[in-house]
């Protein structure tokens, strides 16, 4: 699906192009998003535009598309409410207290962008990647679902009829353009066609289809347009700077900046992939905080990456950084004097592109390949797309990495070895293979047997290495076993990293590690500098 996606290069009409389409395809999802956290549309296209804008000049992902999104506003919702509820229902005090929290938020990832934080986005698995773009896929498609729906009689019901028919129709042939047309042509971005050739239609033919005006009223606005965003004195005058207030924003600040990283991240590392270009994590996180921050103080709802927009923005071919520009810049346009164009954009056209989204963003791989990965990695996999279905990206992808990391850990629990055998002068050598960690510290144990081996013991670590705290400990008790009966106990071909962390735990250790190595292996091992003495040694 995205072969074509790699050979397009950057150009400056395709940048144009594709950022005009994108502007497009974010005015309705801006304003959904903006109607599911409780405001206005305007502080969702606000918040679209700034945080475009902003980390489209600044962030570390060419091409890149970032506003209000979803995984946001979904955690909005409360904190609005909330804030209303602290003063009288004229004051709409939960807005102002939304502001705040964007305001902290953005510092937030602004430090975590300083402290070189985004980097531990490698940590994040292959099977918790396809996960996350499956899920996403799936929450894409649910989001457009809602566009099926009207208003009737002043209730919403679910499209029937030729109501239905047509939007259905519209929108088989929004896709079909979008796939035939590449086949044709590149040169020209086929979510822009598409969306103009139905415009074309339904304009022509005097249909009577939803619009992205007639979303917005549906939604309880008035419209999309309006002026410059200006800076909210309000926030100073409304909100106490106090410690409550604080503690009221700290957590919902610390859970917005904490998706928006994760949501940006992976999308850029899914862009990496799909481009073969390398992005620079930690830039990112600290233009998407500096976004943030900038857009809280001049009435946005803040957002992070938007994968749905970012992947249309590429297989436009936009690439460089001039299309999230005129991408955002084509937004305030709209807003400031071409709304009433705008509006008259049917929604079919726009949920074909995003159908053609998600078919693209799933990873339709993830089936062909579920026979013949562990059954582990198929685990957290479908564990990661329902999260993100269920609840929302953070805890998909936290509980995905955390059951990644106790598989693995128990896997390299299971693989300590101990070969053990009798030297001539009679001491026992245990040579121990493998990592020596918490997982597997039992393991290691079982491996002595204290009481009935002889008076002189080694314990090799050339195979080995000591991972932390607990490995520490558990050599340190197991000296101690053989002090109590008598015995002598050395330890010998440690790396000097793991004679440091013994040396630094307890001063016991400077009597059983065997500093004097006469072994070739250990120093092939500790310094690739002797690698040629090492071979020379073997006679190699």
């Amino acid at each position: 699906m995205f072969e074509f996606v790699r050979k397009r290069k950057t150009n400056v009409l395709n940048d144009i192009l594709s950022g005009f389409t994108v502007s497009l395809a974010l005015v309705p999802e801006a304003v959904a998003f903006a109607f599911v956290a409780g405001v206005d549309p305007l502080v969702g296209l606000y918040a679209a535009f700034i945080v475009g804008l902003i980390t489209s000049v600044f962030g570390g992902r060419p091409g890149m598309i970032s506003g209000a999104t979803g995984a946001l506003a979904v955690v909005m919702v409360s904190l609005v409410a909330k804030g209303n509820d602290l003063g009288s229902s004229d004051e709409n005090l939960g807005l102002y207290y939304l502001f705040v929290t964007v305001v902290l938020m953005g510092v937030l990832q602004i430090i975590a962008g300083l402290l070189k934080l985004g980097k531990f986005v490698r940590l994040i698995p292959h099977p918790v990647m396809m996960g996350f773009v499956n899920g996403l896929a799936i929450v894409i498609f649910i989001s457009q679902l809602g566009m099926f729906k009207t208003v009737h009689e002043g209730q919403v019901v679910w499209m029937h009829g030729t109501a239905l028919w047509s939007m259905v129709s519209l929108i088989v042939l929004t896709m079909l353009i979008m796939f035939v047309l590449p086949l044709i042509t590149k040169k020209i971005p086929e979510a822009l066609v598409a969306i103009l050739v139905i415009s074309m239609i339904v304009f022509i033919g005097d249909f009577e289809v939803p619009t992205v005006g007639s979303f917005i009223k549906d939604g309880g606005g008035e419209g999309i347009k309006g002026g410059l965003p200006t800076f909210q004195l309000a926030i100073f005058n409304k909100i106490p700077f106090n410690l409550n207030t604080l503690i009221f924003i700290g957590p919902y600040a610390l859970i917005l900046a904490a998706i928006g990283l994760i949501e940006s991240l992976m999308t850029l590392n899914l862009i990496d992939e799909l481009t073969d270009t390398r992005g620079n994590s930690n830039k990112e996180c600290v233009a998407q905080g500096a976004a943030n921050v900038v857009t809280g103080f001049f009435g946005g709802m803040g957002g992070c990456a938007m994968i749905g927009q970012s992947i249309i923005n590429i297989k436009g071919g936009g690439r460089g950084r001039l299309s999230g520009i005129v991408a955002s810049l084509s937004l305030l346009i709209f807003i400031l004097f071409g709304s009433a164009l705008i509006e008259q954009v049917p929604i079919s056209s726009l949920v074909g592109v995003m159908f053609m989204v998600v078919f693209g963003t799933f990873a339709w791989s993830s089936f062909r390949i579920m026979n013949k990965i562990p059954f582990s990695d198929v685990f957290v996999l479908i564990l990661v797309s329902v999260l993100t279905v269920v609840f929302d990206l953070a805890i998909a992808v936290i509980a995905g990495v955390i059951v990644s990391a106790l598989v693995f850990s128990w896997e390299n629990a299971k693989r300590i070895r101990a070969r053990k055998r009798i030297k001539k002068d009679g001491t026992k050598v245990y040579e121990i293979w493998g990592p020596l960690f918490f997982g597997s510290i039992i393991e290691f144990n079982n491996k002595f047997d204290v009481k009935n081996d002889p008076s002189t013991i080694e314990i090799d670590f050339i195979e080995s290495r000591i991972c932390d705290h607990s490995a520490i400990e558990a050599i340190y008790n197991l000296v101690n076993k053989y002090k109590i009966e008598k015995k002598t106990i050395l330890l010998k071909h440690l790396s000097k990293d793991c004679k440091v962390m013994l040396y630094k735990s307890s001063i016991l250790f400077k009597d059983v590690i065997l500093e004097a190595v006469d072994d070739p292996r250990y120093h092939l091992a500790e310094n690739p500098e002797s690698f040629n003495k090492g071979l020379k040694e073997y006679n190699l």
